[in-house]
């Protein structure tokens, strides 16, 4: 026992010591450390224990160890800056996650001439808790201040053997480190070294590996042109050998087939529109007429999913137009300008096409001045192309309203001028912050009328009676503004269209709409408008009689958005209407209203959907994917299953998800190593005899 209580007695006089003479190392440890903590509780949450505890601990102790090569009263300064960097990281980080429910990237930084462009909404996001973060280098200098009033540096300069505790801090790390990297799994470093999932990556693996390994994804394209230049270019010469002999096997054509040659067609890019909508009635009044009157009248693909990463409208812009996706890293429309693209807009130029775009905001947001010519158009009408002022200006520029009105003479002068065009339109007014009164002439949202949010119910007047109780249950919350926007942005379609009817011009004219993106609103959101009970004007809970349980997948599955292609040419709108309920992506637009026109890009990643029909699966950048059948989360490598009962076959996510990863490396490739333009011509044709063979 005497020995044991000496032991015990040696240990707490090393501890003390440790602590006397490291009391600056210590505290940056330990602020550090929480702030890691605290960007995962007020983010992604606390899922994986352990794992990203350790993680953050061994980095935070690697840093740390360099800061012992520095002599004492220097060593403030090196851990200081330090401090600095995990605020700022700790920061953005959160004002990202709050606005997009993503975390922040290196590649943003070439995107950040963008932010002047939606300060209101993210003005709107901000929270207190986002900057609670300035807290801790604040306090590590008021420690520096305390430990220089005192005699400590001069006897930490005396005593302290700087290279001893650099490797002891050194290996601490390192054996931490060590610890987890045993537990991880293929998968694991699968998702870490591709992040296509970044709420995964910070959940697994913490906030400084993530950051740290999304500086080495941003630098790798660099990287690769240097050294992953054979192995890119043998997988892309592999693969389009292979879908080149495949689709020579095969008849593509279908009743749709060649319906809209010689056709104009005009896509619609309606901001932050979702099928959530479709026939939704509040107070038994449609909140999108317009677009309930074109599902019905039109072909609508009532599955219909964007494919969008950190590029949000461009991410779709770019799927549409090239049937690729997004990539990794930063946007192809920031970052990728000087690549060669085989596009819709070109294919159709080729046969004589006019292509143009207009966007009623300026020329540069998200570089489309460069990027549009780069695509294939020939003219884009920005917001120096219209009238706007204090009157029509609402949110971010020209309200729709106003945007739509000026748009139809310049398209009647097109149509006059051209044999054939191809338009791009992208609408403004449905982009948050949602008909807020952080909104410039956020009064506009109402010029159509306000839709009624309230609810009446009777209460128990506690007399044994009943009163008469209005609610406005939505009105003010994120969703309710949504709803007050998207009513706008629909009637002002029906303004469009109405144009469109009466005009003597567009009889030979096809027209695509659809929504670009989902409204990135949050799961309780969504929650509280499916858990509020009209009958007794409260919210149900977890363990309530009628309580609906939106969880993950209801949340995923609910982004996606309409697709409706639709024209006022009677004869030909009767052989186009219909519901289409399979499946499809943003990257299946190209393949299907190429088999419509009459043109075909080889290179494209999606499908006719009339080709695949109910075999089709859409990818998405994170490394998820939807089918008929399942909608499968990358991170937990877990399927959910649309219908009861179905039963699937051997081995299907798993070879989905091998699809799934194959393809999105393919295509961040291709745009990355430019290969279409240098690999393309060397792609190998494989005859009949020689794919029977292989397989």
């Amino acid at each position: 026992m005497d020995k044991f209580k000496n032991f015990l007695l040696k240990v707490r006089k090393k501890l003390v010591e440790y602590i006397s003479v490291n009391r600056l190392f210590i505290s940056f440890v330990v602020l550090s450390y929480i702030m890691t903590i605290l960007i995962r509780v007020y983010t992604v949450g606390v899922h994986y224990g352990y794992m990203p505890l350790i993680i953050d601990m061994a980095l935070i102790l690697l840093i740390g160890a360099f800061g012992y090569l520095f002599k004492p009263e220097k060593q403030f300064r090196y851990y200081f800056v330090w401090m600095i960097i995990f605020m700022l990281m700790c920061i953005i980080n959160s004002i990202y996650y709050t606005f997009y429910l993503n975390f922040a990237s290196f590649g943003l930084l070439s995107t950040l001439n963008q932010v002047g462009e939606v300060t209101g909404s993210l003005f709107e996001k901000f929270k207190i808790v986002d900057f609670i973060y300035v807290i801790f280098p604040l306090f590590f200098y008021y420690i520096h201040r305390m430990l220089n009033s005192t005699s400590y540096y001069n006897m930490v300069s005396k005593i302290e053997k700087g290279k001893k505790m650099f490797c002891g801090t050194l290996l601490a790390s390192v054996i931490l480190l060590a610890m987890a990297i045993v537990s991880l799994t293929g998968n694991d470093y699968s998702r870490l070294a591709k992040l296509w999932n970044r709420d995964y990556v910070v959940d697994r693996f913490g906030i400084i590996l993530y950051q740290g390994n999304d500086l080495v994804q941003n630098i790798m394209p660099q990287i690769n042109a240097l050294f992953g230049y054979d192995e890119a270019a043998r997988e892309f010469r592999e693969f389009y050998s292979q879908l080149f002999a495949e689709r020579d096997s095969q008849d593509r054509t279908n009743k749709y087939t060649n319906i809209l040659k010689g056709k104009n067609i005009v896509f619609v890019h309606m901001e932050s529109m979702q099928t959530f909508f479709v026939d939704l009635k509040i107070n038994d009044v449609e909140v999108t007429p317009t677009l309930n009157a074109l599902t019905k009248e039109g072909m609508y693909f009532s599955n219909f999913y964007p494919q969008v990463s950190t590029g949000t409208s461009s991410d779709t812009e770019f799927t549409l137009s090239t049937s690729l996706m997004p990539v990794v890293s930063g946007t192809v429309f920031t970052r990728y300008h000087n690549r060669t693209y085989v596009t819709m807009q070109k294919l159709l130029k080729e046969q004589g096409y006019y292509i143009y775009s207009a966007h009623g905001n300026k020329a540069n947001m998200w570089d489309r001045d460069v990027m549009h010519p780069v695509l294939g158009y020939d003219d884009f009408y920005s917001k120096d192309s219209f009238v706007v002022n204090d009157d029509n200006f609402v949110n971010l520029g020209i309200s729709d309203q106003s945007f739509f009105e000026q748009l139809v003479p310049k398209m009647e002068k097109i149509e006059s001028e051209h044999d054939n065009y191809m338009g791009t339109i992208i609408t403004l007014s449905n982009h948050s912050p949602f008909a807020s009164e952080d909104s410039k002439n956020y009064e506009l949202y109402y010029s159509y009328g306000k839709l009624d949010l309230t609810n009446t119910y009777q209460k128990p007047n506690g007399q044994g009676g009943y009163e008469t109780v209005t609610d406005d249950y939505l009105e003010g919350r994120k969703l309710g503004n949504y709803i007050h926007s998207v009513h706008y942005a629909d009637m002002a379609l029906g303004d469009f269209i109405n144009y469109i009817k009466n005009s003597e011009y567009f009889n030979n004219t096809v027209f695509v709409f659809y929504g670009d993106h989902d409204a990135k609103l949050s799961m309780s959101e969504y929650q509280y408008y499916y858990n509020y009970d009209t009958k007794t004007g409260e919210v149900r809970e977890e363990g309530d009689e009628g309580y609906y349980e939106y969880e993950y997948y209801q949340h995923e599955l609910n982004r996606k958005t309409p697709l409706i292609i639709w024209t006022k040419n009677a004869s030909l709108l009767k052989k186009l209407r219909g519901e289409n309920k399979n499946v499809m992506g943003m990257y299946d637009v190209l393949p299907t209203i190429g088999n419509m026109m009459g043109f075909e890009n080889k290179y494209a990643l999606g499908h006719d959907i009339y080709d695949i029909g109910e075999n089709n699966v859409v990818i998405f950048p994170n490394g998820n994917f939807v089918t008929n059948k399942v909608y499968y989360n990358n991170s937990t490598s877990m399927p959910y299953i649309m219908e009861k009962g179905t039963i699937l076959e051997e081995n299907y996510t798993e070879n989905l998800a091998e699809y799934t990863d194959k393809l999105l490396e393919l295509s961040d490739n291709m745009v990355v190593h430019d290969l279409i333009v240098k690999e393309g011509d060397k792609i190998p044709l494989v005859s009949k005899e020689e794919e029977n063979e292989k397989k």
